[in-house]
C-alpha cells in the first residue's frame, strides 16, 4: 500500500507542475476519458476543457492520504497552499486503474481557511 501512496502522490504532484498542467499530452495520459471535476471556483471541468492546458501556479501540496475505494480504485485527498493566488483547499481526486496505468476520474477543490 505505501508503494501505491507515493506513486499516487507522485501523479498528483505532476498535475501541480506548470510543464504538465501546459501539455495538453501529459494531460491526456493522466486524466481518463470520463474524468471530470468540481473546482474550488464552483465550475464544472471534463477533461475537453484541459486540451489547452491548466492554468499555472505555484502550488505545494501537504497532508497526502490514500483510501482504497476497490481493488483498482483509490481516493486521495490531501491540502493544497496555492502561492500565486494565496488560497488554501482542500482536494480529493479519485483514481482508476487500467491496465498499469492509473488515471485521475474525478477530482474536487474545496476552498478552506488554512
Amino acid at each position: 500500500m505505501e508503494k501505491l501512496k507515493k506513486h499516487i502522490q507522485e501523479l498528483e504532484q505532476q498535475l501541480l507542475e506548470p510543464g504538465v498542467r501546459t501539455a495538453p499530452a501529459e494531460l491526456d495520459k493522466l486524466l481518463a476519458d470520463s474524468f471530470f471535476e468540481f473546482g474550488s471556483s464552483g465550475k464544472v471541468w471534463y477533461k475537453q476543457d484541459m486540451t489547452g492546458g491548466i492554468s499555472v501556479r505555484k502550488m505545494t501540496m501537504s497532508d497526502f492520504a490514500l483510501h482504497p475505494l476497490a481493488e483498482d480504485v483509490v481516493l486521495a485527498t490531501y491540502r493544497v497552499k496555492d502561492e500565486t493566488r494565496g488560497v488554501h483547499t482542500l482536494r480529493s481526486s479519485i483514481w482508476k486503474r487500467t491496465g498499469e496505468q492509473w488515471q485521475m476520474v474525478f477530482h474536487q477543490g474545496t476552498l478552506t481557511d488554512f
